[in-house]
C-alpha cells in the first residue's frame, strides 16, 4: 500500500477547497494509488513531470484542478512514498 505525507502549502491549499473539489481530489486519489499499485497511470490522470522542476510531478483531478507530488524515500520497502506538495487550480505552478 502506498504511503503518503503532505507539507504544508498542501495542507494550507486543501483547507481552501470547497467540498465539492475536496471530493473530487479524493476520488481521482483513489484512482491514483490503483494505478501506483498496478505499475502504470491511466490516461485520465494526466500525471506527468512538470516542466522546469527536478523531481516534481502533477496529477490533474478536474477541468481546473491539479496536485503536484514528488516521491519520497519508502517508508516500506517496495511501496511509493508520495510527498504532496500543491493542489488547487492551475495557479498552483507558480509555486509547484
Amino acid at each position: 500500500m502506498p504511503t503518503f505525507e503532505a507539507n504544508e502549502p498542501f495542507l494550507d491549499d486543501y483547507d481552501h477547497l470547497t467540498d465539492e473539489r475536496r471530493a473530487a481530489f479524493k476520488a481521482a486519489v483513489r484512482k491514483f494509488v490503483h494505478d501506483l499499485r498496478a505499475g502504470q497511470f491511466r490516461k485520465g490522470l494526466r500525471v506527468k513531470r512538470v516542466v522546469g522542476r527536478d523531481g516534481v510531478w502533477e496529477l490533474t483531478w478536474a477541468d481546473d484542478g491539479r496536485a503536484t507530488f514528488s516521491y519520497g524515500d519508502p517508508v516500506v520497502p517496495g511501496d511509493a512514498h508520495i510527498i504532496w506538495r500543491r493542489v488547487g487550480t492551475h495557479d498552483i505552478f507558480d509555486e509547484p
